[in-house]
């Protein structure tokens, strides 16, 4: 498996929305397998963790963020599931997954049903280690300009996800124990 190309078989190389795509893909995998490594003793698959976490935003081509240069036709939230049926259809099942749990801290099908969201009806909620690994870097950086290429303190992630719920942020914050800050 090799997630670049991957990549740059549905982004052209050099575009902006590669750009975003990958500088953010990278900064996120770094922190994923220092995590990983520092919980050893789960056994999370360090090789998966970097491939998947280089992927996991695969289909932000399919949303309408002209910012980041995806010029698609979804909102944003849809890019969890919409990478999850690119690699599915790319024969990566397992890498898959990691596309549509990762969104947020994860969506429950009562979440989905209850706001009305835009995607399948199911729970894309992180499962294995290595998916909620992959979820918890993810939140310390964004596809902009500013937290592109610089983590995000933890106060400001908790800021964030607090907005979605007191049940997000209980999640993070189970996170933040389990997998520390740096």
């Amino acid at each position: 498996m090799y997630p670049l190309k991957v990549i740059e078989k549905y982004y052209a190389h050099g575009s902006t929305a590669y750009h975003f795509l990958t500088e953010h893909s990278r900064m996120v995998a770094e922190k994923a397998v220092q995590i990983a490594r520092r919980v050893g003793y789960l056994n999370p698959d360090l090789n998966f963790i970097r491939e998947a976490a280089l992927l996991h935003d695969i289909g932000i081509l399919f949303t309408d963020e002209p910012g980041i240069g995806c010029y698609g036709y979804k909102p944003y939230i849809c890019h969890g599931y919409m990478g999850r049926e690119l690699l599915e259809n790319e024969g990566f099942p397992v890498h898959a997954l990691v596309c549509e749990r990762h969104v947020g801290v994860g969506i429950t099908r009562q979440e989905i049903e209850e706001n009305g969201l835009p995607v399948p009806a199911r729970d894309m909620v992180p499962v294995t280690i290595e998916e909620q690994i992959i979820c918890y870097a993810d939140k310390f950086f964004s596809k902009d300009t500013e937290f592109l290429l610089r983590e995000k303190a933890l106060e400001k992630v908790r800021q964030s996800l607090a907005k979605y719920g007191e049940d997000k942020l209980e999640q993070f914050d189970e996170w933040v124990k389990l997998f520390g800050m740096t």
